[in-house]
């Protein structure tokens, strides 16, 4: 290579250099590498440990070991001097040597600490195989192993410890515990096991595919990692696609998802409690109720004759039809029990004409992400709770203060203090309601204690329940209209009487057909319209006051307790009670409210503790079957610490 050539690339990176430097400085951040020895706490405190020659992502050398001569250099290690200096004289030298037959052989010496790498020896030579574009850099290296403690970033770099001794990747790094057990899980891959070096190529090309595509699609204001935008794209596509996509494509899904990934990341999350009026009253926004129809499709898991759930939601498809007549045009779907069925039932659904897609399961929800991204004018809706996700809404139902109300005419009538609790999955808002019914009960019974039992896990818990002689029990939930707490008391809270039948006392129930006419309501006023560049995501969670929740009562209830259930009713309804506005001690003997503290709706959601008079734990993952376990994953309580 003549000297005159490899001169002219060093003003090259020089020019780039500059820019860069007056970039960073514009923007208020350090123009220059970081340095170890400026980050580190005392150097004593951490145990090193020499991992010999590493093939290094050169995207992770991000500073020096030491101060030096930093100021050569950009925060890229792009070059600062004059091109008479010194150090232009050995770059150009290094670049002579690295455009020739054999390159450059030596490798760098450096110190890894949390996933970045900072040099030692070869500053130079970094600047010079980064300017080319070089995707790894040889290097002698060094861990400096960080302290033990609670900060997420140190937690989430033990779990990379692991993760490393399998892979030997340090291509993602990141910054929050359990993602790299999701990382595993999306990749079809088990904790532990051990990646093939083909296995290991194929992963780094892949992503540095996928990295590029979402370089050229994230802002540069957004912190968010393309490892953290990686999780949520594989939520919808599989990993083989990296292989198949062209680049074009690849751009515009992660373009499509982007608003989701952000609002994922940064947990932007509205968690809407009332129907309230989403229009903006103008004449403009109400053009959308000048049409003829409103195109309505219902995608469900299962079908009515198989399954209460989607009974209940049949219900309220028949209640919209009533309510808007000949305005309205709904279509059912059924089945979609399995990820293909999903998005052929979904696909189906849009290209019949639906406006409004209502998928009544949590586990469609990931085929209604992926419609939604593909068709933006159509708008979704999944039934499930605490999802991040911008171009989809949630909605669920309050289903803890038709609880609370069973609760307290259990403790009413539990002679012997023992109520049974049957649960059904440990997701988010279950261990609200089983406070809440406990609370409930501890209302009218201070004495009462609960004992829990799940329908999640292996065994017959209201067999057990009987068996044993438990006389009060409180079963799941049951839909409104169908007379369910009577049938044979398979849904509600029923006594065990003295003859040994079974009489219902009441249940919480679902009313969603208020529900659904709130949202067309909505929708044909010029409600919800989505904008681009917002990735806020909105979950509905109404309750009694927006009639979406209720509560069947028995005849038989005795007159008082009938009566103390209307009352705990129409406080629940006007707003004026709250189940957990009072002194609250969990089972480990923490004071989880001393009476003056309001839980925020995030709070209830993610309660994942029980009260002191509930005897029962929540069930670990590994104990739930299998047939519960899509559930639990999408939505559990756990979710993101699960391999």
């Amino acid at each position: 290579m003549a000297l005159e050539s490899v001169t002219d690339e060093y003003a090259r990176a020089l020019r780039l250099g500059q820019k860069e430097y007056r970039e960073l400085l514009m923007a208020g951040k350090n123009p220059h590498p970081e340095v170890l020895d400026e980050l580190l706490p005392e150097m004593g405190a951490n145990a090193t440990i020499d991992l010999g020659l590493v093939e290094i992502p050169s995207s992770r050398i991000v500073g020096v070991k030491s101060a030096g001569r930093i100021t050569a250099l950009t925060a890229s290690f792009r070059p600062l001097l004059d091109a008479k200096s010194e150090f232009a004289t050995k770059w150009i030298y290094l670049c002579r040597a690295n455009l020739g037959d054999t390159g450059i052989t030596d490798p760098i010496v450096c110190y890894e600490y949390l996933g970045s790498f900072y040099v030692q020896e070869g500053n130079k030579r970094v600047s010079v195989l980064r300017h080319f574009g070089n995707p790894r850099i040889p290097g002698m290296v060094k861990r400096i192993l960080p302290e033990p403690s609670d900060n997420p970033r140190i937690k989430a770099y033990q779990e990379f410890l692991e993760f490393y001794k399998s892979t030997h990747l340090y291509d993602v790094q990141f910054r929050r515990p359990g993602d790299y057990a999701k990382l595993l899980s999306l990749l079809g891959k088990a904790p532990q096991e051990i990646w093939t070096p083909e296995q290991v190529r194929t992963f780094s090309a892949y992503f540095q595919y996928f990295r590029d595509a979402f370089d050229s699609v994230a802002p540069a204001s957004e912190d968010i990692l393309p490892e953290e935008a990686l999780l949520m794209w594989l939520s919808l596509y599989s990993f083989q696609d990296l292989g198949t996509l062209s680049a074009a494509q690849l751009r515009k899904s992660v373009a499509g998802l982007w608003e989701d990934i952000v609002s994922s990341e940064e947990n932007n999350v509205k968690v809407q409690t009332k129907a309230e009026d989403e229009s903006k009253g103008d004449f403009v926004s109400r053009l959308f109720s000048g049409l003829d129809i409103i195109h309505v499709a219902f995608v469900h898991q299962l079908n009515p004759g198989s399954s209460a759930w989607v009974a209940g939601h049949e219900e309220g498809r028949r209640h919209l039809e009533e309510v808007f007549g000949d305005r309205i045009e709904v279509k059912c779907y059924y089945d979609a029990a399995t990820p293909e069925a999903a998005e052929a039932a979904i696909e189906q659904a849009v290209e019949d004409g639906a406006q409004v897609v209502f998928a009544t399961a949590p586990p469609l929800s990931r085929a209604t992400l992926k419609a939604a991204v593909k068709y933006p004018k159509v708008r979704f809706l999944n039934c499930s709770v605490d999802q991040p996700y911008s171009s989809i809404r949630t909605y669920y139902g309050r289903i803890y203060e038709g609880k609370f109300i069973t609760g307290a005419i259990a403790g009413a009538i539990a002679g012997d203090d023992r109520i049974g609790y049957i649960a059904s999955y440990p997701i988010f808002g279950i261990p609200a309601s089983i406070n809440a019914f406990a609370l409930g009960a501890q209302l009218t019974n201070p004495r009462a204690e609960i004992e829990l039992r799940w329908s999640c896990v292996e065994g017959s818990p209201q067999a057990d329940f009987l068996a044993d002689g438990v006389r009060v029990i409180s079963n799941i939930e049951g839909s409104a209209g169908a007379g369910a707490n009577t049938d044979f008391c398979n849904y509600g809270t029923y006594l065990v009487d003295d003859r040994g039948d079974l009489v219902p006392l009441g249940t919480p129930v679902w009313v969603w057909g208020k529900f659904y006419e709130f949202v067309i309501r909505s929708i044909l006023a010029g409600g919800w319209k989505r904008e681009k560049g917002v990735s806020t995501a909105l979950n509905y969670w109404l309750g009694m006051d927006s009639g979406v929740i209720d509560v069947q009562l028995s005849e038989k209830l005795p007159a008082g307790v009938a009566q103390l259930a209307g009352i705990l009713r129409r406080g629940l309804q006007s707003g004026t009670l709250d189940p957990f506005a009072r002194r609250i001690i969990a089972q480990d003997g923490t004071v989880k409210n001393d009476g003056s503290h309001i839980f925020t709706p995030s709070e209830l959601l993610h309660m994942d503790w029980l009260c002191n008079n509930v005897v029962g734990q929540i069930p670990s993952f590994d104990s739930i079957i299998p047939a519960s376990r899509t559930m639990v994953r999408e939505l559990g309580i756990y979710r993101d610490t699960l391999e």
